[in-house]
């Protein structure tokens, strides 16, 4: 199966929307810091604060999210429990974020949005089972008789 591979290129995804969501913030920040506005009585300073530090948050969240997958594709190895409820909440927050920027953005932002969602749920699902070692059967009391294989002659 191609898990490792999916793991992977969805951790490399997940690492340039981080720094992608950073750039952008900062894009808005410099635009509110130039344009010198306040929205219904906020300080101007607060909005650009306020934006730089929803990136940093944002970004660090979207690159644990891809160590996170980096890592599960590297060992082959399901995530772990805090690993899997942070990839979890980023499969939640891409749907959800997918389907505001149908309006707001189009349909090629949703189209990603939806790709990363993929990946990420594809992740989930197929590091979804661990790998357990066989059970061996317990060996039968012998009572003193041998074992047998199959219904007792007649």
């Amino acid at each position: 199966m191609a898990r490792r591979p999916v793991a992977v290129v969805a951790a490399i995804v997940l690492l340039v929307e981080a720094v992608g969501i950073v750039l952008i913030n900062g894009i808005l920040a410099t635009f509110v810091d130039k344009q010198d506005m306040s929205l219904a009585d906020l300080d101007p300073d607060a909005m650009v604060t306020g934006t730089w530090v929803m990136g940093g948050v944002f970004g660090l969240f979207l690159a644990a999210c891809g160590v996170v997958l980096l890592l599960t594709g590297l060992r082959n190895r399901a995530p772990g429990r805090f690993g899997r409820i942070l990839l979890i909440s980023c499969a939640i927050m891409h749907g959800v974020l997918g389907a505001l920027t149908v309006g707001l953005v189009g349909w090629d932002a949703f189209a990603f949005m939806m790709v990363v969602l993929g990946l990420i749920v594809l992740t989930l699902v197929a590091y979804g089972r661990r790998e357990q070692a066989p059970v061996e059967d317990a060996p039968a009391p012998t009572n003193g008789a041998a074992p047998t294989n199959g219904p007792a002659p007649a």
